[in-house]
């Protein structure tokens, strides 16, 4: 007996009208790229991973009887920094395969990866040219952002980069702690820390080949103004034109919801809805959730509070349903390996895309709401526009009902 899908696509070709192709002037190599140029690989993609590893994934969530900790461990738990520095000498991830990883996320459907290379307890995955708290100064000895980089080339998947702004571990990094007694701010200089992460920037924008998105976090305390914000992101624009930006580089972001407030100056390419997915599509707007499969971003091994498979396909629906990418989450052990149970979500989800994949690369919002039965992504083609059914639940009465469709969306 062949299994029965999750839930049912229904696919409407809809060919409202047909679209004449005219003659485009070819554009000169040296001109600046649009806005559109720049967001059209992400646009298409709609489906990535992101990636939270490091040093939080030895404690796997647990310190001192308390076992709901994450990748803000650290913090949350009061862990010294001199302790907290001991994982380091602990870090030997044998088991890491960057092209496993890789393929598995291909096989999923995911067209990019978001890793972390730096996230607030300031470890650096990668071989830091200013600072020896990266993975060189564990027993592992590898640039992991290196070999991903070579695999995700390989692969064909666009590789990027989150890159926290706040810093527990740097001595310029300011403010500290509240519970951090032992490390005082004496001479501690912020601008100094600045300059410490461009060199950073700098490093993972032109040395780790093509790089699709830096990923910033981080940015809510008061040392990160909109100054630095706009700073950094010309920084990293001059580095390399076509490299997105999320709006997390600057302060305008408006909580988890995650859009950049309107009607101000505040950079960024996309909105970062954090653990939710807005009510509505936002017409003009790019935006991306991330959410996790179980509720922690990095490793917790007492966390078995998982979505199911059928729930994250539905997430990937509602999303692209509403003009948005969907970033989720796995936090690898220690190891190197991911957890069971992210392979067994990958897995499924792999599945569904391999029939079904073109009902979401490259759609835009429904000209719809969402229905009780389901959702509808859109596609515009040469010929037209499609719309594609996904069927969450048939309904009761056994008709799907869709509003009048016009001649355009």
């Amino acid at each position: 007996m062949k299994n029965r899908p999750i839930f049912s696509l229904f696919f409407l070709a809809v060919f409202l009208f047909a679209l004449s192709c005219g003659q485009h002037a070819v554009a000169q190599a040296t001109a600046p790229l649009t806005q559109d140029e720049r967001m059209a690989w992400w646009r298409e993609a709609r489906f990535g991973l992101f990636i939270h590893w490091g040093l939080y994934a030895i404690p796997a969530g647990t310190w001192k009887g308390e076992t709901d900790y994450g990748e803000w461990i650290r913090h949350s738990a009061h862990i010294p920094l001199e302790t907290y520095d001991q994982f380091a000498g602990q870090f030997n991830p044998t088991h890491f395969d960057a092209r496993d990883w890789v393929r598995m996320a291909k096989e999923a459907g995911m067209k990019y990866i978001v890793i972390t290379s730096k996230h607030h307890d300031g470890f650096c995955l990668f071989d830091a040219v200013n600072s020896d708290f990266d993975i060189m100064g564990t027993p592992f000895k590898r640039d992991v952002l290196k070999e991903l980089a070579d695999a995700c080339h390989e692969a064909g998947i666009r590789l990027c980069f989150y890159h926290s702004i706040m810093d527990w571990h740097h001595p310029d990094y300011l403010p500290r702690r509240p519970w951090e007694t032992d490390r005082p701010t004496n001479g501690a200089d912020f601008d100094r820390y600045v300059a410490y992460m461009k060199e950073q920037l700098k490093q993972l924008v032109t040395e780790y080949g093509d790089i699709g998105v830096l990923w910033f976090d981080g940015e809510w305390e008061e040392s990160w103004t909109h100054e630095y914000g706009k700073e950094i992101y010309d920084f990293v624009r001059g580095l390399d034109p076509g490299i997105l930006i999320n709006n997390r580089v600057d302060k305008g972001r408006g909580g988890m919801q995650g859009m950049t407030i309107e009607g101000s100056d505040y950079r960024g390419d996309f909105g970062t809805p954090e653990q939710e997915i807005p009510d509505t599509g936002i017409p003009g707007v790019d935006w991306e959730s991330c959410m996790t499969m179980n509720r922690h971003w990095g490793y917790n091994a007492q966390d078995t509070v998982w979505k199911s498979t059928e729930e994250l396909l539905r997430n990937l629906a509602d999303i692209t349903s509403k003009g948005g990418n969907f970033l989720l989450n796995v936090g690898p052990m220690a190891n190197g390996e991911f957890p069971p149970e992210s392979i067994e979500r990958l897995h499924g989800m792999g599945q569904w895309m391999a029939a079904n994949s073109e009902a979401i690369y490259g759609t835009e919002a429904s000209p719809f709401g969402a229905f009780d039965w389901g959702r509808v992504t859109l596609k515009r083609s040469a010929q037209g526009y499609k719309l594609y059914l996904h069927l969450f639940e048939f309904p009761a009465s056994g008709v799907v009902r869709l509003p009048g469709v016009a001649s355009e969306p």
